[in-house]
């Protein structure tokens, strides 16, 4: 066997081995954000139990994913009757890596958790048994909450009635079942800003209710606009795409927006006359406009000024094409 023979072999299987530690290390030391807060215990106020109402609802959206949405609506609001016991499904069709089903967070399905146990899920992304969820729920944005209101939230969801669901388990695609563990990290946990100090107050807003997530560019895996600058990309069934706004006070984004205008551009969605029966080809969005419409005048105008704050970016974006089957 000639010298370069032998010095391949050895090589490839130094790089094996070097692989297979990788996957041994991604698999059973990953993620790695800490124990869940032990003597952890919420106090279920009514006072904290409204605010916790308040955030699930109407800015964090926590009932919007975690029950069955109506997508025959306007901006597919839930179902009656399936509100926090999940079975949402995001999957290859809406472009995403597999098959992601919201679970049950009514006490029938969080009962078995500690509150620090969900307090560390909310902001880290990390489960009970210690594996990560994917991201599809913005636990990078929750982390960077105020410990108040993601304890409010757990007093909100544990005083709701208990609905038994049988939900379909998650599963992710390879290699993003490998890659999802190496996302959750440490919280970063801020104080809510004064609602007097309104920008400060609406970039937290901003950050809670995750909007970035949606409004910012995204390809391939990865974020590749500018934050809030929108041109990110979701695919219905039927062929049709939807492309996020830009956000930033841009002339093709909201620079000639007023204040007042963007507010009531969400309060009109409190009338159910507004949420209207789509027919093939109508303008369908993720967007979620009947629970934010929910959110006080005051913290939908703190977003505005946050969001008129930042740097204007140009990004002209074309808003909805209906698919070829609509």
């Amino acid at each position: 066997m000639s010298t370069f023979i032998k010095v391949l072999i050895v090589s490839v299987s130094v790089i094996v081995l070097l692989l297979i530690a990788g996957l041994v290390y991604v698999s059973t030391a990953l993620p790695n954000v800490g124990p869940a807060p032990e003597n952890l215990i919420v106090e279920a106020s009514p006072e904290k139990i409204e605010r916790g109402e308040y955030l699930a609802n109407h800015v964090m959206l926590c009932i919007d994913c975690h029950s069955k949405r109506d997508f025959s609506l306007f901006s597919a609001p839930p179902v009656p009757g399936t509100e926090a016991i999940g079975g949402e499904r995001f999957d290859h069709s809406m472009g995403f890596p597999g098959v992601f089903v919201s679970p049950n967070i009514t006490p029938a399905g969080i009962g078995d958790y500690t509150d620090g146990e969900l307090f560390r899920l909310i902001t880290t992304g990390v489960k009970k048994d210690g594996n990560p969820i994917f991201p599809v729920m913005p636990y990078a944005s929750y982390g960077k909450m105020d410990p108040e209101d993601k304890e409010a939230v757990i007093a909100y969801i544990r005083s709701l009635e208990s609905n038994p669901s049988e939900n379909p388990v998650s599963e992710a695609d390879f290699p993003v079942n490998l890659i999802m563990r190496t996302m959750p990290v440490k919280a970063e946990l801020t104080k809510r800003p004064p609602a007097e100090d309104a920008v400060a107050y609406g970039k937290y807003l901003t950050t809670a209710s995750a909007c970035a997530d949606c409004h910012t560019q995204f390809e391939n895996g990865a974020y590749t606009g500018e934050p809030l600058a929108g041109g990110r990309s979701f695919s219905f069934p039927d062929g049709s795409i939807l492309n996020s706004a830009n956000l930033t006070p841009h002339e093709t984004g909201l620079k000639n927006w007023s204040r007042s205008q963007f507010i009531e551009r969400f309060k009109m969605y409190e009338l159910p006359e507004n949420i209207s029966k789509l027919n093939p080809g109508e303008m369908q969005t993720i967007m979620p406009w009947a629970m934010y419409a929910g959110m006080s005048r005051e913290d939908l105008g703190a977003i505005y000024d946050y969001l008129q704050s930042l740097e204007p970016v140009d990004n002209t974006v074309t808003k909805f094409i209906a698919g070829e089957n609509s």
